[in-house]
């Protein structure tokens, strides 16, 4: 007996390639993770595939969540394998430094998070010269997690690594930075693209005795202002003497009675 309503027809469905679980960076993909589900013909992303037999054993360069359809762009070629340098584009270079709970902004340090790297250093062996400087700004984080190392003791620890995705002249600013003195990763917000080149601040400015040292001191002077007007003195007029008029012959003079 046929149950399918009348006047209605069969949908048509085809194969689509999905996650079967969440997929991270550089994973390569085995039986487990994949999964084949039927969708509406029509209704496929385009580039799905149809079948997981070309799939196993390539790597995710994009992470993927559970139920998401598998795309090209989501895995790297045949050819490059998995793991982390298919991950990294050309002409780029993958470089991970030791981080602290500080140092890693409290854990929210995420893989395709964006941040920008402070350098704490002294270019002379002046304590006072002491600087903080944003050395790369707008850096792509690839992997966050933890590893393995031995301790002085050759015991094992664990420490938390972060690998970051620079340019080779980045890489080396970088690998000074992390030898010769401090970094700080400062999270940023993805959708800002800003590169601010900020000067960077020593110790003295850090307290303010450098505007105390360079502040010209301001001294009160009775005597004299900036702003005042020259002041004319004035003399009292000596009193008029008193004189008398001579007449000589046709001459008349006036003479100071002393």
């Amino acid at each position: 007996m046929n149950n399918q309503p009348q006047g209605q027809a069969a949908t048509k469905t085809q194969p689509v390639v999905i996650a079967a679980s969440d997929l991270q960076l550089g994973d390569a993909l085995k039986a487990d993770d994949l999964k084949v589900v039927q969708f509406p013909e029509g209704q496929a992303p385009e580039g799905a595939f149809t079948g997981t037999e070309d799939l196993i054993g390539r790597g995710v360069i994009s992470p993927m969540v559970k139920n998401e359809p598998v795309l090209p762009a989501k895995l790297a070629s045949k050819e490059a394998g998995a793991g982390l340098p298919p991950i990294i584009p050309e002409g780029m270079r993958a470089i991970s430094v030791r981080v602290d709970d500080v140092i890693g902004v409290a854990g929210y340090v995420l893989p395709n998070s964006r941040v920008d790297v402070l350098a704490t250093a002294s270019p002379t062996d002046q304590n006072s010269d002491t600087t903080t400087k944003v050395i790369l700004s707008n850096v792509q984080v690839v992997t966050a997690g933890t590893r393995i190392e031995q301790d002085q003791d050759n015991k094992p620890v664990q420490v938390t690594v972060v690998t970051l995705v620079v340019a080779p002249e980045q890489a080396e600013r970088l690998a000074l930075a992390s030898t010769e003195g401090k970094i700080q990763l400062a999270l940023r917000n993805p959708l800002d693209q800003g590169s601010p080149d900020t000067p960077g601040v020593k110790k003295a400015a850090l307290v303010g005795t450098v505007a105390r040292m360079t502040a010209a001191p301001r001294v009160a002077s009775p005597r004299r202002s900036a702003k005042a007007e020259p002041v004319t003195m004035l003399m009292p007029s000596p009193e008029p003497m008193p004189t008398v008029e001579m007449i000589r012959g046709d001459k008349r003079a006036q003479e100071v009675v002393k």
